[in-house]
């Protein structure tokens, strides 16, 4: 065989696997590893595709369109039957998480009276929202959007996800609720939000192989903390390099390269919940590639 040959054969060899997850500072944190190539996986190479959440759970239900692909709990149950669940990756709150923001002071049963801005019904934010009040009303808004509608008086309120947590004091807003809190208040536990799917069709060897790669995917970021951020910063919205340390920190952590016991209890015990409530038709069947 000449070496040109040799070359052609060699490269067929080569799985690629797609991943696509949303351009926010703590999933690019996860994937810095992988995206600069400095976690290798012999006869694998992995492409990168950045888009928003609530695209990347439609585009899961309309079609397995990524072999990984960042998805928000609320939307699994609804991609069960293609997509199993990586043991690593996920973003969880430890006692914060999504909350709900006014432009002037409000109570949370000020929220029934008023519609709320949502930053798709897919969302764990969303899911959440119903499961502490199923009467509130919400409109969906682009999550980048939601603070400026308020701002501009377009919403009296608004459920706010990503770097938002961090900056809507400085965007003149109030907090009325923090989920992760009331959550931690009601179960005890973590607020499960978003985790790595991956496909099932892939076959159990690969499904392990592919978690692995993120798995030290995320521990190579967890390693080189100084040059994860400097990566993970070109995704952070208006934080700077302090705030995008925060909040990388409270997303991606020990938690992440292991849900625990604790951490897939929460998101069994969520999804069960919004399925009692007639929130999720599906009835959830959870499982993880560990």
């Amino acid at each position: 065989m000449s070496s040109a040959q040799t070359s052609a054969a060699q490269a067929s060899e080569v799985r690629t696997i797609t991943i696509a997850h949303s351009p926010d500072s703590d999933d690019a944190f996860m994937f810095y590893g992988l995206a600069t190539n400095k976690i290798r996986v012999p006869g694998f190479r992995f492409t990168h595709t950045l888009c928003d959440i609530e695209t990347l759970n439609r585009r899961a239900m309309d079609e397995a369109f990524f072999d990984v692909t960042a998805i928000s709990f609320h939307a699994y149950p609804y991609v069960q039957e293609n997509y199993t669940l990586m043991s690593c990756g996920g973003s969880v709150g430890e006692g914060y998480g999504p909350m709900v923001v006014s432009s002037k002071p409000l109570t949370s049963d000020d929220l029934t009276k008023i519609r709320v801005a949502v930053p798709g019904t897919l969302t764990t934010a969303y899911l959440a929202l119903k499961i502490f009040n199923p009467e509130i009303e919400t409109e969906v808004v682009p999550f980048d959007k939601i603070i400026p509608e308020i701002q501009a008086g377009n919403f009296e309120a608004g459920l706010i996800i990503h770097e938002g947590q961090l900056t809507y004091a400085s965007s003149g807003l109030r907090k009325v609720i923090d989920l992760g809190v009331w959550w931690r208040e009601q179960t005890g536990l973590v607020l499960p939000l978003g985790g790595n799917a991956v496909r099932r069709s892939l076959g159990p060897e690969v499904l392990r192989t592919v978690t692995q790669a993120l798995r030290d995917s995320i521990q190579h970021g967890l390693d080189n903390r100084e040059q994860g951020l400097e990566y993970a910063m070109q995704f952070a919205r208006d934080l700077d390099a302090n705030l995008a340390n925060r909040f990388v920190s409270m997303y991606v952590n020990e938690r992440t390269l292991s849900y625990g016991p604790d951490g897939q209890e929460a998101i069994r015990r969520l999804l069960a919940l919004g399925y009692e409530r007639g929130i999720i038709p599906v009835e959830p069947k959870v499982d993880f590639v560990d």
